[in-house]
C-alpha cells in the first residue's frame, strides 16, 4: 500500500518545534500499516525536520542557541534578499535537512522512547510549512 499526504504545519518562531502530535494527526491510514515506512520530506529550503529529544524543551532551546552562534544573522552573506536571517536559514537547513523516514509497525511510528519530530524553524518570521507525508507499508 502507498498513500502521500500534504502535512501543513501551523507557523512557528525560530527555534526548534516539537511537532510529532501536528504530524499524525493529519496522517490517516497509519494504524492499518503492519510493518512499513513514513518518510516526511519538508518542501522549504529555510526549515529542517529531524528527530530529537521529546521529553524536555530545553535541548530544543539549547540546539537553537547553538545555532544561533554556529550560524549567526549577518551581513557577510551575499545572499540576503529577505533580510539578514535568509542565507543563515539556508545553511541551517543543509545542515540538519530536510526529510526523514521512521519505520511503522503496528501502526505505530516506531519511534525511540525519547524521540520526536521536530520542526527546525530558522526563519525569525517564517509562515505555515508543508511536509509531504508518504507512507508505504503492508496492511492489516
Amino acid at each position: 500500500m502507498w498513500t502521500q499526504k500534504l502535512v501543513l504545519i501551523s507557523p512557528k518562531s525560530r527555534g526548534f518545534h516539537l511537532i510529532t502530535p501536528e504530524v499524525l494527526s493529519q496522517l490517516e491510514g497509519l494504524q492499518c500499516i503492519e510493518t512499513g515506512i513514513l518518510h516526511l520530506f519538508l518542501q522549504h529550503t529555510s526549515a529542517s525536520i529531524t528527530l530529537n529529544e521529546n521529553a524536555d524543551p530545553s535541548v530544543r532551546r539549547d540546539l537553537e542557541r547553538y545555532f544561533l552562534q554556529s550560524v549567526p544573522d549577518s551581513d557577510r552573506y551575499e545572499h540576503d534578499d529577505e533580510g539578514p536571517d535568509d542565507m543563515p536559514a539556508h545553511i541551517k537547513s543543509v545542515l540538519v535537512g530536510t526529510q526523514l523516514s521512521v519505520p511503522i509497525s503496528q501502526g505505530q511510528l516506531l519511534l525511540g522512547c525519547w524521540q520526536g519530530i521536530y520542526l527546525g524553524e530558522h526563519r525569525i518570521n517564517a509562515g505555515a510549512r508543508r511536509i509531504v507525508a508518504t507512507i508505504s507499508g503492508q496492511g492489516e
